[in-house]
């Protein structure tokens, strides 16, 4: 007899997903920009402008090859990424590809979903011919470049700077996988 497993999966989100999608993002932003943003800023971050956004990224996407993924678990969303081509000046947006956003709950990490969800971005960018994939992460969310890391992307040297409305800024390094091996 074999064990039960989880219904989990990760497919294309739809128009309907907006809603789930914005208030993960949320709940995640929360904790991830906790003392690098403005505490006011982020309790006034509202789910309905990010669900607005969303639904019209994905009904009217500005090129073919941006995705949105949805990791599911029933029929529930825990998490979304978008890829799409890089935009980076030094990238070549035929053959490179990038992780835009990268958002599981924080309520439901740790069952596997961001796993998922990453394979799927990788076989989503390789499904569009890109050979090679970028991904700016906050240069101090250890977590996450952990998380990344631990699936193959390397740092390439490139770092930003992203200044926000309200004075702060936050650091990016930018690490990078090569989507022509298996």
């Amino acid at each position: 007899m074999s064990s039960p497993t989880a219904d989990v999966s990760v497919r294309l989100a739809w128009p309907d997903d907006a809603n789930a999608m914005a208030r993960s993002q949320v709940n995640a932003w929360r904790e991830s920009y906790a003392g690098l943003v403005a505490e006011e800023l982020l309790d006034g971050l509202d789910p309905s402008e990010f669900a607005a956004s969303w639904s019209q990224a994905l009904t009217t996407p500005k090129d073919a090859r941006s995705r949105v993924l949805v990791a599911l678990e029933r029929a529930s969303v825990r998490g979304f990424a978008l890829v799409h081509p890089s935009q980076d000046p030094d990238a070549d947006p035929v053959v490179d590809g990038e992780v835009a956003e990268f958002i599981v709950d924080p309520a439901y990490r740790g069952a596997g979903h961001g796993s998922r969800l990453l394979q799927a971005c990788v076989d989503t960018m390789r499904a569009d011919k890109l050979t090679r994939a970028f991904w700016w992460i906050g240069a101090t969310d250890d977590a996450m470049r952990s998380f990344v890391a631990g699936s193959g992307w390397e740092p390439d040297g490139a770092h930003r700077e992203l200044e926000s409305d309200v004075g702060s800024s936050l650091k990016q390094v930018r690490l990078h996988s090569d989507l022509s091996q298996s």
